[in-house]
């Protein structure tokens, strides 16, 4: 294996102590019309399972609405610790309440936050969320790809220790966007903002093996000061560009900036800006209709290159720390082409060495094969040459040196 994370700066992020921070992310953004209709969910209860990164003594839940058409009636909700196949540990289970109500109206546009609640939790529990949904949802604020399993259960289930036969699972996260905790000493949040290789598409779903879930294990075997890790990347995503999801330029100020306890940024976008941006034009790549869902002019190197600058600028306005991500091999998928190569190489070449970013994670250097460096390396890879497989994954978190969130 060759290749770590390199360090252009060393130092300390934000320390907050007995405030909130995030201890979990999934970043919000409208149904996707190509990934098929979603449930309307009306008279339905959705159970969804996450896994925090750092723990605390009290939670709190982020509901969004951010792109629902209608107010968004929450009829009942629970948090619970998760058990296997849908089930919650019994006694775990408090109600959540809204401005001390049971139920909520979260307006169109707006995100929502629970009351906190006392619930001591361990770094990288598994939790289970349920809400009951007794109205249509017309339009569902969602987190597609998330590589975890929701269900659907008809009905009011929120209290349901087991799932009945008649749940139906789902391959997505909704309506809810982030969970905070109150820690009892000092903590500090790192938001990652990226494309499907932070999502981690190609990982096996329900075993938290994205690169992002292996450093929050990392930083929790830490003794000291912790570190919660937000994954707030989405597949499909693109920094210049809207494509799947607002594109990074747009939204990250809300799945970033605003993050609680914010001490560091990782920025690991561009690769998507690229692909579509030089496909093969032999017939060979992907469908008209697919590059569809990608409008907006090609971009060059020098464009994604201002696009970091702005990034970083805003980051640095919040006191934060700021690390780059290189992009990472894809030759061998239907998307390449040498003249997106040569774009990739020079982004790289930038992110590497104008020293922009606090600190570099070169996660190209970790995944390309020595002997043909424009492929990832056998076995790092989903079977696609683009998206990191769980062994991929894990030699990103592995690689990234802890001492840069001290």
């Amino acid at each position: 294996m060759t290749g770590t994370t390199s360090t252009t700066a060393a130092g300390k992020g934000h320390t907050t102590e007995h405030a909130w921070v995030r201890t979990w992310g999934a970043a919000p953004h409208a149904p996707i019309e190509e990934f098929g209709p979603l449930p309307s969910f009306a008279d339905t209860t959705l159970r969804q399972v996450v896994r925090i990164s750092g723990g605390g003594n009290q939670v709190r839940l982020r509901l969004t609405n951010e792109y629902g058409t209608e107010p968004l009636i929450i009829g009942a909700a629970q948090i619970a610790f998760a058990a296997p196949d849908g089930s919650v540990r019994p006694g775990s289970d408090r109600v959540l309440t809204f401005a001390g109500k049971p139920g909520a109206t979260v307006p169109v546009g707006a995100p929502m936050l629970s009351d906190p609640i006392e619930l001591p939790l361990p770094a990288l529990s598994e939790l289970s969320i349920s809400l009951y949904l007794p109205d249509a949802v017309k339009s569902t604020t969602c987190h597609a790809m998330g590589v975890q399993t929701s269900w659907s259960i008809p009905g009011n289930a929120v209290a349901a220790l087991t799932l009945p036969a008649e749940a139906t699972s789902l391959p997505l996260q909704a309506l809810v966007s982030a969970i905070d905790v109150l820690p009892d000493g000092p903590a500090t949040a790192i938001a990652i903002i990226g494309d499907s290789n932070t999502d981690c598409s190609g990982t096996t779903p329900d075993t938290h093996r994205r690169w992002t879930d292996r450093l929050a294990e990392r930083l929790a075997e830490q003794n000291g000061r912790t570190a919660h890790v937000s994954n707030q990347g989405i597949s499909g995503n693109r920094m210049l560009n809207e494509g799947l999801g607002e594109a990074v330029l747009a939204r990250f100020d809300r799945d970033v900036l605003a993050t609680p306890g914010l001490g560091y940024v990782v920025i690991a976008i561009g690769l998507g800006d690229i692909g579509v941006s030089y496909p093969p034009q032999d017939g060979s790549g992907p469908s008209d209709d697919f590059l569809a869902m990608f409008p907006g002019a090609p971009v060059t190197a020098d464009d994604l290159i201002a696009g970091y600058v702005q990034l970083v600028a805003r980051a640095r306005a919040r006191g934060v720390r700021v690390y780059g991500a290189t992009l990472t091999p894809y030759e061998g998928d239907e998307i390449f082409t040498p003249e997106g190569e040569r774009v990739r190489r020079a982004v790289n070449e930038w992110i590497r060495t104008n020293g922009a970013f606090d600190a570099v994670l070169d996660f190209d250097a970790v995944w390309r094969d020595p002997a043909h460096p424009a492929r990832i390396q056998d076995g790092l890879h989903a079977g696609d040459h683009l998206h990191g497989s769980d062994a991929g994954c894990r030699v990103l978190g592995d690689s990234i040196d802890l001492t840069l969130f001290r």
